[in-house]
């Protein structure tokens, strides 16, 4: 199934780095874009784990603000 995730405080490629060594750490996370223009990273993954997506993009420091 696949996630859009809206993340605040992305600004820079840093940002997007960081939010994509924290997607790569996830062992459901089974591909991810991180968009840093559109604020928002597209993951797919094999159950629904909203909760964990969260929880370790805000442990980065981003604030997730939306995962549909």
């Amino acid at each position: 199934m696949e996630k859009k995730i809206k993340i605040e405080g992305m600004m820079c490629g840093h940002c997007k780095a960081a939010v994509e060594k924290a997607l790569e750490g996830i062992e459901e996370v089974k591909k991810f874009t991180v968009d840093l223009e559109d604020k928002s990273a597209t993951v797919e993954v094999e159950s629904n784990i909203d909760e964990k997506l969260k929880e370790i993009i805000e442990e980065e420091g981003y604030t997730v603000v939306g995962i549909e």
